[in-house]
């Protein structure tokens, strides 16, 4: 059983950072690409992801004011985010692709999600 926790969300005011950590436990063979998504009453939208490799992609918007890193030997993900804006309050998700065991491909796996809130 793999598990997803993230922690780090919080309440801050704009233009302040905050970092997030999502922790990956359980069975792992291996990890492949992780990242963020967020969620707010109008839509999902991905925010970040990151490979094995440490290839990364981000949303336009979030270019230059977030940055997603791993550790691969905690496996642990990470999302890194400055200038935050009051648009940019969500429940932020992490995910990984997981492979739990070698006979198995990757499976996506979510965790349960950390509320961000930007605001004065």
């Amino acid at each position: 059983q793999v598990q997803l926790v993230e922690s780090g969300g919080g309440l801050v005011q704009p233009g302040g950072s905050l970092r997030l950590s999502c922790a990956v436990s359980g069975n792992i063979v291996s990890i492949g690409t992780m990242g963020w998504s967020r969620q707010t009453p109008e839509k999902r939208e991905l925010v970040a992801t990151i490979t094995s490799g440490g290839t990364t992609t981000y949303v336009d918007s979030m270019k230059g004011r977030f940055i997603v890193s791993r550790d691969n030997v905690a496996n642990t993900l990470y999302l890194q985010m400055k200038s935050l804006k009051p648009e940019d309050t969500a429940l932020y998700y992490c995910f990984a692709n997981v492979r739990a065991r070698i006979e198995e491909n990757e499976y996506t796996y979510w965790g349960q999600g950390t509320q961000v809130t930007v605001s004065s």
